[in-house]
């Protein structure tokens, strides 16, 4: 009866061994196939793939084509100042994404010279590899989409990343909870981003009008600074002012002279009485002769003189 124990607690403890290292045995890793994209001109004279290089989200392979390198030169040399320097910044690149530790980079040797042009050498380089295009170019990247290849676009990366509200921007927003200081309100939109109010702690729980002030992005998330929005007090309506139908228009008259007409001198004493000179005549007006109605007029004035002594 004991040999029968003994073989069955021997049977077990096998058993338990076998167990353990069934479990114990080392796993097979997935290999998980890593994109491979091809990058273009314009992304290397943007500049920004270095520092996306370095936050690691460049996980596949990084290939640049030496027909893309000597389209960089071509610009290098040409007479337009603004794409001489930025084809030159491009070619600083390329050696920063070759010596970056994380960026698997590969300088594949293709044509050096090509006919049909570097954008259709780049999307048939994408289909002989099975890679992806990394470009700016919005021609490139509709022609691509065309021909099925995936496109990667820096541009729609910033874009999706952005802040979905600027400083400026009105929002209605629901104040939940206070904020670190005494008199500030928290609220949150509806992708999580925190917003403090200032001066509204006394409208927690209430849906309030904000306008976004100020936008921080840091490495713990978004963060949004927005102030009250003042409503302004409505303006008493005022009737228009009616002017008076009733009243006449008072018409102002001049006083007329209604002293007696002093009799008239002859034209003799009038002519021996010195004429004071004028500075405002012109040398034409003293050269005119008296016209006709102007002998009548004075003729007139004499004989009314005569009658009156």
């Amino acid at each position: 009866m004991n040999i029968y124990l003994q073989y069955l607690s021997v049977a077990l403890l096998l058993l338990i061994l076998v167990e353990v290292a069934w479990f114990a045995r080392p796993k097979k890793r997935r290999q998980v196939e890593q994109i491979s994209m091809l990058v273009d001109t314009s992304v290397l004279m943007d500049g920004r793939v270095v520092e996306l290089a370095r936050t690691g989200f460049l996980l596949g392979q990084v290939i640049v084509p030496k027909s893309v390198l000597s389209e960089l030169q071509l610009l290098a040399d040409g007479g337009d100042h603004a794409k001489r320097e930025r084809a030159r910044m491009g070619m600083d690149i390329v050696k920063q994404l070759q010596d970056e530790p994380f960026v698997n980079f590969t300088l594949l040797q293709d044509q050096t010279a090509v006919r049909q042009g570097v954008d259709d050498r780049l999307i048939a380089l994408a289909k002989e590899t099975n890679s992806a295009i990394l470009t700016l170019d919005y021609n490139l990247n509709k022609v691509a989409q065309v021909e099925g290849i995936k496109v990667l676009n820096i541009n729609e990366l910033a874009k999706s990343l952005r802040m979905t509200h600027l400083p400026g921007d009105t929002i209605h927003l629901e104040l939940t909870q206070k904020g670190q200081s005494s008199d500030q309100a928290v609220g949150y939109l509806s992708d999580g981003t925190m917003v403090v109010v200032e001066q509204g702690k006394k409208h927690i729980g209430k849906t309030q009008e904000v306008e976004i002030i100020r936008s921080l992005q840091t490495d713990a998330g978004k963060m949004m600074f927005a102030k009250l929005v003042k409503k302004d007090a409505p303006a008493e309506k005022q009737s228009p002012k009616q002017e008076p139908t009733s009243r006449r228009p008072v018409v102002k008259t001049q006083k007329t002279d209604r002293s007696p007409v002093k009799p008239v001198a002859k034209l003799s004493a009038l002519n021996d009485r010195p004429q004071p000179k004028s500075h405002h005549r012109s040398p034409q007006l003293r050269s005119r002769k008296p016209s006709s109605k102007r002998i009548d007029r004075e003729a007139e004035l004499i004989r009314l003189a005569d009658s009156q002594q």
